[in-house]
């Protein structure tokens, strides 16, 4: 099968609102606060990308192997099969445990991914490497790093909790990637709203800088809603 020129989520509205989906070889930093949803979206694109045959990668810190399964089934997002088919594999990690020396782990591990013919690679999440590191250029020493894999052929999906995170650190992070998509959640009365910023993506197939609201619903999904019916 001729693989796509993008990544699709294979949710419509999602698709149409993100350009059209993500280019491949792109880098994409989903960014946003706790429970804000970046891992149902970083969940969401990798399930796309298996959909249309890429093979794909993901380094956890949220999930094991058996509560990502669950976790993704529970929204009518199925992986066990490509699991066993090896189009996916996912590596459990505890950056926070290796410190100083995560960054680097990370980056060779990456790489060894990349050089074993991965289409994709999503890092959920990046946040505890970024508060471990020596340094600000560690930190983009790694971004680099991934840009590399990109100019191989290689889609990077990273997601990054921005509340703990410096804004001098996310500045130019932010301006590395090719795209930057950003999750918001904030309580409206008796209602938590969840929004979600194409803030860009380059190369886009369409227009893309559009805010909409959305649900994650059990046995569902992601839902998107216009942000008038978010607030009730």
């Amino acid at each position: 099968m001729k693989k796509k020129k993008v990544i699709s989520a294979h949710n419509t509205e999602l698709d149409s609102r993100m350009g059209g989906g993500l280019p491949t070889g792109s880098l994409t930093l989903i960014e946003g606060g706790s429970g804000a949803g970046k891992s149902v979206l970083s969940q969401q694109i990798m399930w796309g990308a298996l959909q249309d045959g890429f093979i794909v990668s993901a380094f956890s810190s949220e999930n094991s192997v058996k509560s990502l399964v669950t976790q993704m089934k529970s929204i009518d997002l199925d992986i066990f099969d490509f699991l066993l088919m090896g189009k996916f594999k996912l590596y459990p990690m505890e950056l926070s445990h290796l410190g100083e020396d995560a960054v680097e782990t990370l980056i060779s591990a990456m790489q060894q991914e990349g050089e074993m013919g991965r289409d994709m690679i999503v890092i959920d999440s990046f946040t505890s490497a970024i508060v471990h590191a020596k340094s600000q250029r560690t930190v983009l020493h790694f971004f680099e790093e991934c840009k590399r894999l990109c100019s191989k052929g290689v889609t990077v999906l990273v997601t990054i909790h921005a509340d703990g995170v410096n804004n001098d650190m996310m500045s130019p992070i932010r301006s590395m990637c090719d795209g930057h998509l950003n999750l918001k959640s904030a309580q409206d009365g008796q209602k938590l709203v969840k929004t979600l910023e194409v803030a860009k993506i380059r190369g886009a197939a369409s227009v893309t800088g559009s805010i909409f609201g959305f649900d994650v619903e059990p046995g569902w999904g992601m839902r998107v809603i216009p942000i008038s019916k978010a607030r009730g």
